[in-house]
């Protein structure tokens, strides 16, 4: 067989050509860059503050102020993380939301809920919403569905709050184990959202006990002025809640036909909770 021609010299057929090489070391820098950006995005997730200035990522990260600023201005180019412009301080971006719903879709809890959410809302003429627990301290909006009315209370999906504050998270609070409820008690910084938050511990007690008994709870303007709920907790085999469903309101409206936003919620959390292996 005779050997090909090329403008380096011969070739044999059974032995290709060996590929250019990659320039050393630009794999190892690209998987460093994604590295750095992951870790400022679950930063600016995870921390309690809204927002950052580049020298408080910088020092947080252990990163130069130009690294952060190069890796912020390409996040900021994907949607992931937005800037005010007067203040220059970055914070999580519409992407970084898109990017939580589409995991949210993929949970059992919130695809099972959406049915119920669009009944108990037709049935109220309120917002019906759906929450889950953020680790043992927060919850957050993972669906909602609004009435088709001129005046409606809509709620922020994925924005974390305390468990003490409002309906939905006493929910929560009041049917988790007890363990976990007293550890998030006297913890003893009770934050007030309203001048109407709840924050005494021993009042709070009192209220939680009320809730595991009658099953559901409720809250005039203490997580967001205005703004009343009532919620009860979807409970899955062992007891303890997988979600909350609740439904708002504008207070002064709301007042008027509480009692009947009540009944359709605790039936809707009863057929949920039965779904998730509940047998109460």
């Amino acid at each position: 067989m005779s050997p090909r021609i090329s403008k380096r010299g011969p070739v044999s057929d059974a032995s290709p050509a060996t590929p250019a090489r990659q320039p050393a070391g630009s794999s190892g820098a690209t998987i460093a860059t994604v590295e750095r950006a992951v870790d400022l995005l679950l930063h600016i997730a995870s921390a309690p503050g809204p927002d950052f200035g580049i020298t408080e990522l910088a020092e947080d990260l252990s990163m130069s102020k130009a690294a952060v600023h190069r890796v912020l201005a390409s996040l900021k180019g994907r949607g992931l993380i937005e800037v005010d412009e007067r203040s220059r301080r970055y914070s999580l971006g519409v992407g970084a939301l898109r990017i939580g719903l589409a995991y949210l879709d993929r949970i059992d809890v919130r695809r099972l809920g959406r049915p119920a959410l669009e009944q108990l809302s037709e049935q109220t003429g309120e917002t019906a919403t759906l929450s889950v627990l953020l680790g043992q301290h927060e919850r957050i909006y993972v669906d909602q569905v609004t009435p088709d009315r001129e005046v409606i209370m809509s709620v922020s999906l994925g924005e974390p709050y305390p468990l003490h504050a409002g309906a939905s998270g006493r929910a929560f609070l009041a049917f988790m184990s007890p363990e976990v409820r007293e550890k998030y008690l006297d913890d003893g910084s009770l934050q007030a959202l309203t001048d109407r938050t709840l924050v005494d511990v021993d009042e709070l007690r009192k209220v939680l006990e009320d809730v595991r008994s009658q099953g559901w709870s409720s809250s005039g303007g203490e997580r967001k002025t205005g703004a009343a709920a009532v919620a009860a907790p979807v409970l899955s085999h062992d007891g303890f809640p997988v979600a909350v469903v609740s439904v708002c309101g504008p207070e002064e409206r709301f007042r008027s036909h509480v009692d009947e936003c009540r009944e359709e919620l605790v039936a809707t959390a009863r057929v949920m909770s039965r779904s998730f292996g509940w047998e109460g």
